[in-house]
């Protein structure tokens, strides 16, 4: 079993058994873009990752769109202008530390700018330019 799974299983029974704090993140944005690299067969690339963020891909929107350039402060939805936490996980704690939410936005995300869902390479890229800002 991979680190990753092992992780993801420990921090599941636990919950499910009540024996871990109820506030803790049963993943890191490190185990993320592991498992992606993983997913992708070859590590990410941060300089393609922000590549990607800031371009458009055929549609009206990028990444950088809501989420900011660079993504280390309040971003703003373009179409609601609801507020958006920072995206890059060295400006949020909670970024990127429930795997629900990254599969979650990350469908919808990419769905919104690409028209579909991004290559696990894409993530990889992109977590790996996110944990890239300090």
């Amino acid at each position: 079993m991979s680190n990753v799974f092992h992780t993801l299983a420990v921090a599941g029974l636990m919950a499910l058994a009540g024996t871990g704090p109820a506030h803790a993140a049963e993943t890191t944005p490190a185990a993320q873009q592991q498992y992606w690299s993983a997913q992708a067969g070859a590590p990410g690339n941060a300089a393609r990752g922000q590549t990607f963020f800031n371009s458009k891909h055929g549609g009206e929107w990028s990444c950088s769109s809501c989420h900011g350039t660079p993504p280390t402060a309040q971003g703003k939805h373009a179409n609601t202008g609801k507020v958006i936490a920072p995206l890059a996980p060295a400006f949020n704690a909670k970024a990127f530390t429930d795997s629900a939410k990254v599969d979650k936005w990350f469908k919808r995300n990419c769905n919104d700018v690409l028209s579909r869902e991004c290559s696990a390479a894409e993530k990889a890229d992109v977590l790996t330019y996110l944990n890239s800002l300090k």
